[in-house]
């Protein structure tokens, strides 16, 4: 009797491990890549995935969105500019088989293309476009890793520029860039300031002389006004056609 219950036991031990290395649950976002004696023989899940133990092996994949940080990049730009620039790469993987038998690990090959796919594309852009054009430069990162990485079976959904590190000579030398044009700025407005102004004063001389009499009405708001300031100089306008007449040489003069 004892040793009918000790095979049993045995048996029972042996139907359990069976049970365990044959029967696999794979949640909805899993995918599994199952191997016979060595030869890929399909992508099965989610759910309940039964194998035959010592025969066929399975490979679990994730499909979830991957988020990745590509490590600080030395990068010299197209105007000989030295940077640091880091990033953050999104991908999934949309076909488990190419994912495991194409690439011996996905993730470190997608991570080192990554990195130097950053380095390439913004070699080719001066310091200015990666400040000013990054949503430009993250669209041609994530275009060219999504077509080097399709033969992975790996979608790459965005790539977005973190941080581009300058030195502190490069920094001073922006702020002296960024004043130099504020003052430009400013020197071009007061120009066009002052050519308004001139044109309007212009247009008011034409008007000022079809009318004399509104000449003469000006004449007394300037006296207004001087008066209103209580000083103590008067200043009496003189129309500028009064000193022709001394101008004029008497007849027979030469």
């Amino acid at each position: 009797m004892m040793i009918g219950y000790v095979a049993y036991l045995i048996v029972a031990l042996v139907v359990i491990m069976f049970l365990s290395a044959a029967i696999r649950i794979l949640r909805e976002y899993q995918r599994g890549v199952v191997f016979t004696l060595g030869r890929f023989t399909g992508v099965k899940g989610p759910g309940l995935i039964i194998l035959v133990p010592f025969v066929q092996q399975m490979v679990k994949v994730d499909l979830r969105v991957v988020v990745q940080d590509v490590p600080p990049q030395d990068v010299i730009s197209r105007d000989n500019v030295s940077v640091k620039v880091n990033a953050v790469l999104y991908f999934r993987i949309v076909d488990a088989e190419r994912a495991i038998i194409q690439v011996e690990d996905f993730m470190a090959a997608t991570n080192q293309l990554a990195q130097t796919t950053l380095r390439s594309v913004l070699g080719k852009h001066e310091l200015d476009e990666m400040l000013a054009e990054r949503d430009k430069l993250n669209s041609d990162i994530q275009e060219i890793l999504d077509q080097r990485t399709d033969a992975w079976g790996i979608k790459v959904s965005n790539v977005e520029i973190k941080h581009v590190d300058l030195n502190e000579s490069m920094i001073r030398a922006i702020a002296k860039q960024a004043e130099a044009e504020r003052l430009r700025r400013a020197k071009v407005i007061n120009a066009d300031g002052e050519q308004q102004a001139a044109a309007k004063l212009v247009e008011a001389g034409k008007m000022l002389a079809a009318e004399p009499q509104a000449m003469q009405l000006r004449y007394f708001e300037a006296l207004h006004d001087i008066a209103g300031e209580r000083s103590s100089t008067v200043v009496f306008p003189l129309p500028m056609d009064l000193l022709t007449i001394f101008n004029k040489k008497p007849d027979g003069a030469k």
